[in-house]
This record gives C-alpha cells, sequence and structure tokens, in this order.
C-alpha cells in the first residue's frame, strides 16, 4: 500500500506541477486523507517535504500540515460525524482501552505521547480524542506539540540516511531539552494524582 501511495503522490506532483513551498497545498489534503483513513504512513509525507523543503524546512512545513490535518480531523469526528463514527470505529476502539483510558485520565499529555511515538495510527489517536471527554482546546495545544515532538524525532532518525552528512548534534540535545521540560511539566502538574494512585 506504501509503495501505491508513493507512486499516486508522484504522480499528483507531476499532474499539478507543484514545487517548493507550494508543494505544501497538495500535502495538507493529503494529510487530511491520511488523518481519516489511515491509508498510508505520515512519514511519507514528512519525507516528500524534507526532499523538496530541505531538512528544516521540511520538518516545519510537515509540523504545519500534520497539525492543521490533526485539529481538522477530530473537529469533523467530533461536531460532524460522531454518531456515524460511534456507530463503525466503536467497536474496534476497545482494544486500545488502555489508551482510552489514559486519555480520559491525562487528557492532553497523553495525545502528546500517542502522537510522539507510533503505537497507534494517526486517525486513531483524532478518533479516540473526538469520543472522549477532552476539551477541543486542550486537544489542539496538546495535537500541536506532540505533532511537533513525532516530527523531531522523525528528522533526527531520519536524517542520518536522508542526509548522512549532515550534522544532527544541536538538533539532538535540543530535542532532549525538549523532552525534559515536556516532563517536568507533565510531573509538576500530575504529582498529586500520583499520590492518589499509589494510596
Amino acid at each position: 500500500m506504501t509503495n501505491l501511495m508513493e507512486q499516486v503522490i508522484e504522480w499528483l506532483l507531476n499532474f499539478t506541477g507543484l514545487e517548493g513551498i507550494g508543494i505544501i497545498l497538495l500535502t495538507t489534503v493529503l494529510a487530511i486523507i491520511q488523518g481519516i483513513l489511515g491509508l498510508f504512513p505520515f512519514a511519507t509525507l514528512i519525507v516528500l517535504h524534507i526532499s523538496i523543503l530541505g531538512l528544516e524546512v521540511g520538518l516545519l512545513a510537515s509540523w504545519l500540515v500534520g497539525s492543521v490535518a490533526a485539529i481538522l480531523v477530530f473537529t469533523m469526528c467530533r461536531y460532524f460525524f460522531y454518531n456515524w463514527f460511534n456507530r463503525r470505529w466503536g467497536k474496534r476502539l476497545e482494544r486500545y482501552e488502555k489508551w482510552q483510558h489514559g486519555m480520559d485520565k491525562y487528557g492532553g499529555w497523553s495525545i502528546i505521547f500517542l502522537r510522539t511515538i507510533p503505537v497507534m495510527p494517526n486517525n486513531l489517536i483524532s478518533f479516540m480524542s473526538a469520543v472522549s471527554p477532552i476539551k477541543s482546546s486542550t486537544y489542539a495545544w496538546a495535537s500541536i506539540v506532540g505533532t511537533l515532538s513525532h516530527i523531531w524525532l522523525f528528522g533526527i532518525i531520519s536524517s542520518s540516511i536522508i542526509m548522512p552528512d549532515m550534522n544532527i548534534k544541536g538538533m539532538t540535545l535540543s530535542y532532549v531539552l525538549f523532552c525534559i521540560v515536556l516532563i517536568s511539566i507533565f510531573i509538576a502538574n500530575n504529582y498529586k494524582s500520583f499520590g492518589k494512585s499509589r494510596g
């Protein structure tokens, strides 16, 4: 499926003639499709951005596109297709019950974690959030931060393959600092609930 999608994307690029920053128009539409149907990994779009726009601009474009898609898919699910989604996907989400429980308990922090580490597809994160009691504003900031974290980590891991001569020490150290800050804020906000769960 991934190879087929890569061929489709290449055909779309040739057909539309988009290049440079204009590519974001196409990839935003593709990211929304990916966010609803999950037909191909989001990493496909990240690699596309990096290969056309370079590492830094490509990662920034991926962050923008991924955040917009995540928020749009959540909004569509919660406010327009909630009943249809519950009928179609309710049973399938039972296998992710422990993640749903974490989302209900920790809200935005669980979304940041799930978007950083791909333990489940992007579309399911949006769907599960839409049926949870999480506030729209909380989901929005958590998805923006989580998408940034995911793309930043992907950039560090993939740059050694895509751009082997590039020095990524600064990018890696800044990401470690970013994670330390996030974890510190999480602990500061949730240390009382940790005490209750131990008791």
